[in-house]
């Protein structure tokens, strides 16, 4: 890694980064990654756990970062070790926990839409993943909701319910992917990796959901680094040839 730029690292979103949404990462995009990281210290930043991060990016993930933080970077590791944990339950204690859920899981009973299957809540180490028409659909199913809460704004109405119900909590409600939004307190967003990165004076942060409300947006306009939108993995590709391989 001789050649590496030194102090520069180029940290990636996942889903639709990376990856089509929640697609596998091509093998074009692999070989693009390992051609960047001779240049630039390369990592990823997703909201998902590690287990769905590495179905799509391989099972040996982190070994093949630099830097790999899933749930937003609660969940960290430098060079295959685990360097940091954050937990939500010791945040939010049971009581608030379940207050939460009680609620999320009544509000989702009365919602009326064309599909409902099943895991509507999924509880991670540092966040609640909540999606009104279930994790376990289908990718057909999958794409129609994103259409259907395109138009009918199914997510961002509930997201405003939740906020409004509880605020007193201190939360913050981030849409992300085709089918859910997470949950998680108040500076939990992807902006916290970044603790992990002080010795870089110039960090390139690639995601595309970068617009308010999307899980990019607090990291994208973060005084720490240094924005880009992408609209698909040939795009982040294309941008970063530009940025880091075109001399």
């Amino acid at each position: 890694m001789a050649g590496r730029k030194p102090g520069v690292i180029a940290l990636f979103d996942v889903d639709g980064t990376l990856t089509a949404p929640r697609k596998v990462v091509t093998a074009q995009m692999l070989e693009f990654l390992r051609e960047l990281r001779e240049v630039v210290t390369v990592g990823v930043v997703g909201g998902s756990d590690l287990v769905k991060i590495s179905e799509q990016l391989g099972n040996t993930v982190i070994n093949d970062y630099d830097y790999v933080f899933s749930e937003n970077g609660l969940v960290a590791h430098k060079n295959g070790e685990l360097i940091g944990v954050q937990n939500l339950k010791s945040a939010l204690g049971d009581e608030k926990l379940k207050e939460f859920i009680n609620f999320t899981l009544h509000y989702i009973a009365d919602l009326d839409i064309p599909v409902k299957r099943g895991t509507f809540i999924e509880f991670r180490s540092g966040m609640i993943n909540v999606s009104p028409i279930g994790r376990n659909c289908s990718q057909e199913e999958r794409e129609e909701f994103e259409k259907y809460d395109k138009v009918h704004n199914i997510r961002p109405k509930m997201v405003s319910v939740l906020r409004e119900r509880f605020a007193h909590l201190n939360l913050t409600f981030s849409i992300g992917g085709q089918i859910s939004f997470d949950v998680f307190p108040q500076g939990w967003d992807k902006t916290y990796c970044l603790r992990y990165l002080e010795e870089f004076q110039e960090i390139h942060f690639f995601g595309d959901k970068t617009y308010k409300g999307g899980n990019d947006y607090e990291i994208f306009e973060s005084e720490r680094t240094v924005g880009h939108t992408v609209t698909s993995p040939e795009d982040t590709a294309e941008q970063c040839r530009s940025l880091f391989l075109s001399k």
